[in-house]
């Protein structure tokens, strides 16, 4: 048995407690994690609600990522793994618990000299920032990019990759301080959506041409600000939508007006990403062990502090991750 956050019904954070369920069992081209850390995302905040079930087959325990020690292979791998190995996973759900079972195309090794806190914050939303910028989005050298709560796990992501890129980018968030935080992360400049009108200050900071891209997990309430700080023939790519996922009047005319290419992608719903993994591993984590980037940590909590973790995540006062930490030290258990 293993510990694992569990779910009494669906609602606020003082419905999660920790249970004692069964260690899961890898299954063919599966590998078993024991869990040394792992991460809080919005879709788990989501699906604790009700309102973002896992998908079909997938376990009901929250957790998007985790880093830890394999315990044991499944039947049919490949052999690039081995017990004992130091990986990170990116997971369509149970992260939140000692043990998981993750396909093994989906593992990355950790960068040398990183700590399992630090790697259990890099999965779901770099793996994230690195798709909508690169795989979705494109994104040229020069260009500039608008960056929706730009001080969150994939914002502070995104602007990484963006100076990665050579591409320009600007973010909103809702309080001085994150904006602070994303300005000594590389960002041009940021935009307080809470005081100002954003679509204007990005047509001011970018001389009147708006930006080429603009990565939006905010939907509805920011729509108009969009359609104004968007350049001609910009890309406007949408993956998350707390603000609503409606939109009236002319919007549709002003997106033709301005030949926009609108794209909505999710990462949990697809099927498995090994490409961007595999891709992933081979353009971005050299640039972990290089010191080029570097995942942020907003605080790290043990798996007991789990509905303190929930608190602080939808009090939205964090910059970058919530890390939860499940079995300390390096040892680890061959099952």
């Amino acid at each position: 048995m293993m510990r694992a956050v569990q779910i009494d019904q669906p609602g606020g954070p003082e419905n999660l407690y920790i249970g004692q369920v069964p260690i899961p069992t890898p299954g063919s081209k599966e590998i078993l994690i024991q869990v040394k850390a792992t991460a809080i995302n919005r879709a788990d905040t989501l699906q604790r609600r009700g309102m973002y079930p896992p998908p079909p087959g997938v376990t009901d325990i929250l957790g998007l990522e985790a880093a830890g020690i394999i315990s044991k292979l499944g039947p049919g791998c490949s052999g690039r793994w081995a017990v004992g190995d130091r990986v990170m996973t990116l997971l369509s759900g149970g992260g939140n618990a000692e043990y998981v079972v993750s396909p093994e195309g989906l593992l990355m090794p950790i960068p040398s000299g990183m700590d399992f806190t630090e790697a259990a914050a890099i999965p779901e939303v770099w793996l994230t920032a690195f798709k909508l910028l690169h795989t979705v989005g494109k994104v040229q050298a020069g260009e500039s990019v608008l960056i929706h709560a730009g001080a969150s796990g994939v914002g502070t992501a995104a602007i990484q990759l963006c100076i990665q890129a050579k591409a320009h980018p600007y973010i909103t968030a809702g309080s001085s301080a994150k904006i602070q935080s994303a300005v000594r992360l590389g960002a041009v400049e940021g935009f307080n959506y809470k005081e100002e009108n954003v679509g204007a200050r990005v047509l001011e900071a970018t001389g009147g041409k708006g930006v080429n891209i603009i990565l939006d997990c905010v939907g509805s309430s920011m729509y108009e600000h969009n359609l104004s700080a968007i350049a001609v023939d910009g890309r406007w790519i949408r993956y998350g939508l707390p603000g609503g996922g409606d939109a009236s009047g002319d919007f549709l005319r002003k997106v033709l007006s301005k030949r926009i290419t609108l794209t909505g992608t999710t990462l949990r719903a697809q099927s498995l990403e090994f490409a961007l993994v595999s891709n992933f591993i081979k353009d971005v984590l050299p640039l972990f062990e290089n010191g080029a980037v570097k995942p942020i940590i907003h605080t790290v909590l043990s798996l007991e502090k789990i509905v303190e973790a929930y608190k602080l995540t939808e009090a939205n006062v964090n910059t970058g991750k919530i890390i939860l930490t499940v079995n300390s030290g390096d040892e680890h258990q061959e099952l």
